[in-house]
């Protein structure tokens, strides 16, 4: 849409901004090719399960995204609203992780700007496990 390629110190001026940092559920950015930002999560969302279902349970995969979207499908995996996106933050180049099972998301990191990630590969064929949908006990990342 219109805010495309514009500089965000421009978009905090306009009116839009506030919406978007209030109601952001409310908010249908302008201009061709504009959306509503909903729209925007289903479809990134959309996207992150279709690809996780084509791979499958055994690979682990990297996507990309602008920030806003990340903290879009985080706040999917959290069961969050939309309008509290806003509270999750996410850095340029941070590392942020969903484990998707059968039942449910984890939310395993979040913007994560120093860990190391040999922990997200699965683990050798041999010793593989299925992977739970139930929470882990006492709240550890189950591994």
């Amino acid at each position: 849409g219109d805010w495309t390629g514009r500089p965000l110190k421009e978009l905090a001026k306009d009116p839009l901004w506030k919406v978007v940092q209030n109601h952001p559920s409310a908010v249908t950015f302008p201009g061709e090719g504009g959306e509503p930002l909903r729209d925007t999560q289903n479809r990134a969302v959309a996207a992150v399960r279709d690809w996780n279902a084509r791979l499958g349970p055994d690979a682990t995969w990297l996507a990309c995204s602008h920030g806003d979207v990340i903290k879009a499908i985080v706040a999917d995996a959290l069961g969050v609203h939309l309008d509290q996106f806003q509270r999750i933050f996410v850095d340029p180049c941070s590392v942020t992780v969903i484990r998707y099972t059968e039942l449910r998301p984890f939310v395993v990191r979040v913007n994560d700007t120093g860990g190391g990630v040999a922990d997200l590969l699965p683990p050798k064929k041999k010793s593989r496990r299925k992977v739970s949908s139930d929470a882990p006990v006492g709240g550890g990342a189950g591994t």
